[in-house]
């Protein structure tokens, strides 16, 4: 049996997470400027938690 680490386990998780949204992003019917706009969301917020993240561990 395969047993994953779970590092590997985070990765395929963001892995299909990001799959399954920007899969959801190409079906919706908006402006292309909106649409360009709301895919970058997850970006935006994965570099707000590593800032945080990243601050907190050096106190």
């Amino acid at each position: 049996m395969l047993i994953m680490k779970r590092k590997h386990m985070i990765w395929a998780m963001c892995l299909l997470v990001g799959v399954g949204y920007f899969s959801a992003m190409s079906n919706l019917e908006i402006h292309y400027f909106w649409k360009s706009l709301i895919a970058f969301i997850p970006v935006q917020v994965a570099a707000i938690a590593y800032v945080t993240v990243t601050k907190l561990s050096r106190n």
